[in-house]
């Protein structure tokens, strides 16, 4: 079974999915590109009840629903509503707040357009993405709140991100995005091991945390940066990345709170990659759900 194409226009996506029916059809398509799999025995034939709306494998009985162990599990929201959003949030280029979300698909409660927002940010990052390569510039910056700091780069009530972004010539590559506790070197050289190829080149500043790169199979090449507006010159690459970030916060979100922030960071790194394709993001988006668990309550609210 082919994965199905994409509606290159409005026109075309409203036409594709008129109904549920159609809708749950593409998303199994997404599920199972290459033939539906029993989750529990992986036969390839299953019967449909379209009642129920679930399949039953033909060899051990086991039913399963298209949304069953995704993001998507046990929703109460039309799958109408959530192609809307995953459709609205992967192609317009700003994003879109919980609130802006809320008013296009008129949905009453702003709770649930926001616990929508979540999941789909959770499926944006795909559990077993490929590293970075080549070439990597490598920094970290502050988010969020001024106040609660005690100098130095320990985190107080902001958020540190460390991020990385691949050097190919005079443009910028694939980027990761994630938020550390500290700038130790445990946190910031661990931020390089999860998410760049050993023998890559990483350009750095000359904090500390970075030394053990040398010792990890990378060409660490650190560079003194002096004065603050160095930065901008030695790691010009990431520096944009970081004030892209912070525009993209204040002006679509107003703002997120830090136990929040790597959901947003998943959704910038997923927009950012792909930002020449905006409208196959949408695909990808609902075909990484199956490669997710389900987002339950406590996952969201958790540290409320």
């Amino acid at each position: 079974m082919a994965r199905p194409p994409f509606p290159k226009t409005l026109r075309e996506f409203q036409t594709l999915f008129a109904d549920e029916g159609a809708c749950r059809a593409y998303l199994a398509q997404s599920r199972w590109p290459n033939g539906y799999r029993c989750p529990r025995c992986t036969h390839s034939e299953a019967f449909e009840l379209p009642r129920r709306l679930l399949w039953q494998c033909k060899a051990c009985g086991y039913q399963t629903s298209v949304t069953a162990g995704t993001v998507l599990h046990r929703t109460r929201v039309s799958l109408r509503d959530w192609f809307w959003a995953a459709y609205l949030v992967a192609t317009h280029t700003p994003g879109l707040s919980a609130l802006q979300l809320q008013r296009q698909l008129g949905i009453r409660r702003y709770e649930t357009v926001w616990t929508m927002l979540q999941k789909l940010r959770r499926a944006m990052r795909r559990p077993q993405r490929e590293a970075l390569g080549e070439k990597v510039e490598v920094d970290e910056t502050f988010i969020g709140n001024q106040e609660g700091l005690r100098g130095g780069r320990e985190v107080g009530d902001r958020a540190l991100v460390v991020g990385a972004v691949e050097v190919r010539g005079r443009v910028s590559g694939r980027i990761r995005l994630e938020v550390v506790r500290n700038s130790s070197a445990a946190s910031l050289s661990g931020f390089v091991r999860r998410n760049v190829e050993p023998g890559t080149t990483v350009i750095t500043d000359g904090w500390q945390g970075y030394a053990p790169l040398s010792g990890m199979g990378y060409r660490h090449r650190p560079k003194t940066q002096g004065r603050p507006a160095r930065a901008l010159v030695i790691l010009p690459r990431i520096h944009q990345v970081f004030g892209n970030l912070k525009t993209w916060l204040r002006g679509t979100h107003h703002g997120v709170e830090a136990k929040h922030m790597q959901a947003y960071l998943d959704e910038f790194v997923f927009r950012f990659n792909r930002r020449r394709t905006p409208m196959a993001a949408f695909q990808s988006l609902l075909g990484l759900t199956g490669a997710h668990r389900p987002t339950t309550r406590k996952m969201l609210y958790g540290s409320d």
